[in-house]
């Protein structure tokens, strides 16, 4: 949920899992050793996608290397991030068809005027969102008083508040150092912050500490941070077949996975820069969404679960925060043609 910085550059560390790239043009920020673009097939257009480093949007690498884009008709030009913020921000300015990203980093720029439509959920984070204190520190109300860095805005700032809130205490009970999440991590092993709020891999890093645990984590806020497929609204109201055909092969992907996880594990380990035993770490924090599941987020309801609700509860987040000025329109945030008719496709097969 990066919204206050997102029109700002940023140098992602890393020094064990990811190649750093920096740089203040968010588009120089795409890594081209990915693979080599697309060419435009039948429809004439190529989608240009984004990802970058969560254990729910590995997936894609998977796609590409099995050709299951190619197999479902899509044109898909995959652009590789090494800093997450970079493709929220390519994504913002016009520059990528797609991104992967939270619903959180999604209703930030909205409320800023971008034209974005959410038509997938790739998953939910149930454990790789964490966070992490030192020794001595066994209680949120352990935290009082303590210094906690965590990137500003960031889904990991979120659910700190949460956890906070549940105790009866907030920001202002803490010393809340705001670092980009790679420095958040190194400042904390280096004994510099008390506890400190990561996502995965960069819970690898920070856990690193002698005496370090986690405190609390996604697990314990169901649908609190759920991981989505952005378009950009032109490119759905201009390529909607093209929008289509990502969808199913994102399925398509989840098939092969199932069918063949040795290879899939072996690729999406490959692209984290990680071993494969370290990469099933990560795969457990993560609840991959099946179409069902997908359908059902969808409908209204009373908590986090229902994305209709849990985006309200976002939006009033960042208003309160004053991380946004303006409550967005969320009445076309989300599009479930494209589910809808994949389920009907693959009700008949």
């Amino acid at each position: 949920m990066k919204y206050k910085p997102l029109f700002t550059s940023v140098v992602l560390f890393f020094s064990s899992l990811f190649l750093v790239a920096s740089c203040s043009n968010p588009a120089s920020q795409m890594s081209t050793s990915t693979s080599p673009a697309a060419s435009p097939g039948a429809s004439g257009v190529t989608a240009s996608l984004g990802f970058s480093a969560w254990p729910g949007w590995f997936p894609w690498q998977v796609a590409q290397e099995s050709k299951l884009f190619e197999q479902n008709n899509a044109n898909v030009d995959l652009k590789w991030f090494d800093g997450y913020l970079e493709s929220i921000n390519t994504l913002t300015a016009g520059q990528l068809s797609a991104n992967s990203q939270t619903l959180n980093d999604t209703i930030g720029p909205v409320a800023s005027g971008a034209d974005l439509v959410v038509v997938l959920t790739n998953d939910n984070s149930a454990g790789n969102d964490q966070i992490i204190v030192r020794e001595g520190i066994n209680s949120v109300a352990d935290l009082k008083g303590k210094k906690v860095a965590a990137e500003e805005g960031v889904v990991d700032h979120y659910l700190l508040l949460l956890g906070l809130e549940k105790a009866g205490l907030t920001q202002k009970d803490i010393q809340f150092v705001p670092l980009e999440t790679g420095k958040a991590a190194a400042a904390f092993v280096a004994g510099q912050v008390d506890a400190v709020g990561v996502f995965a891999p960069f819970t690898t890093q920070a856990l690193k500490r002698p005496g370090s645990k986690v405190l609390f984590s996604s697990k314990d806020f169901p649908g609190a941070i759920s991981d989505h497929l952005v378009f950009n609204r032109k490119f759905v109201d201009e390529h909607p077949d093209q929008v289509q055909a990502i969808v199913d092969s994102w399925f398509a992907t989840l098939d092969y996975m199932n069918a063949n996880p040795d290879k899939a594990m072996e690729i999406m380990a490959k692209r984290a820069n990680v071993s494969v035993d370290e990469y099933k770490e990560y795969a457990a924090g993560t609840r991959i969404f099946s179409i069902e599941d997908n359908l059902a987020a969808l409908q209204p309801g009373k908590d986090l679960k229902s994305l209709p609700y849990a985006a309200e509860q976002i939006t009033n987040f960042l208003l309160e925060t004053g991380l946004v000025k303006t409550k967005p329109d969320l009445t076309k945030l989300f599009d479930d043609r494209f589910l809808k008719a994949y389920a009907a496709k693959a009700k008949k097969s």
